[in-house]
């Protein structure tokens, strides 16, 4: 009677394990699916804005550009000015990178570490 019960008892906890594996399983499907999707959202809207602001700046540059030349009378000087200028800032964010590397990677560690 004791090696029946027992008997039973085992086939219920490979029953039980069982379905808590492939529950568990589902779970983490959903959680890789919630995280890959976040990411890709994340990712499309940066493109987008990215692409908006570049077209904006490469607008405004241009008009900048112009109204330099037509302020110094001469066709080529405002587009080697903001030229330089774009020059200059990459080289300031070269020089700076670490400065913005920190505190990027204490943001997205803190998001990343700290989810729900």
């Amino acid at each position: 009677m004791a090696f029946e019960t027992l008997k039973k008892d085992l086939v219920d906890v490979d029953t039980d394990m069982r379905s808590y594996l492939e529950t568990s399983e589902e779970y983490y499907k959903l959680k890789v699916f919630k995280v890959l999707m976040g990411t890709v959202t994340t990712i499309t809207q940066s493109l987008f804005i990215g692409a908006v602001v570049f077209l904006a700046l490469f607008m405004l540059s241009i008009g900048v550009s112009i109204a330099l030349n037509e302020a110094m009378g001469n066709f080529y000087s405002g587009f080697l000015i903001v030229g330089a200028f774009y020059i200059l800032v990459a080289i300031c964010s070269y020089v700076f990178k670490n400065v913005l590397h920190r505190p990027l990677l204490q943001k997205f560690s803190k998001h990343y570490f700290n989810r729900p």
